[in-house]
């Protein structure tokens, strides 16, 4: 938070100089620690484009395990009617 010349001015006749000028560099200060933790555009884009990067894995991931069961289950389905095909 920057103040403006007149808001310095009134402190400055409210307080005193001195406690004045404390009180804006404490201020400042502040303002300065809060836009630290601010999130920007790109930080708020690179944290999406993470996420996206994970979802995509995970997306991925639980194809693949359900390829296995079906193939699994192929073979299962397959062994079963060898059985009854042999028993006929």
């Amino acid at each position: 938070m920057t103040l403006l010349f007149d808001d310095t001015k009134k402190l400055e006749k409210a307080l005193g100089e001195e406690a004045a000028s404390v009180l804006i560099k404490i201020l400042e200060t502040q303002d300065a620690d809060a836009k630290k933790e601010l999130a920007t555009k790109a930080d708020l884009e690179r944290g999406l484009r993470e996420l996206e990067l994970r979802l995509t894995a995970e997306i991925a991931k639980g194809k693949a395990d359900m390829l296995k069961w079906m193939a699994g289950m192929l073979a299962a389905q397959a062994g079963i009617i060898a059985a009854l095909v042999k028993l006929l």
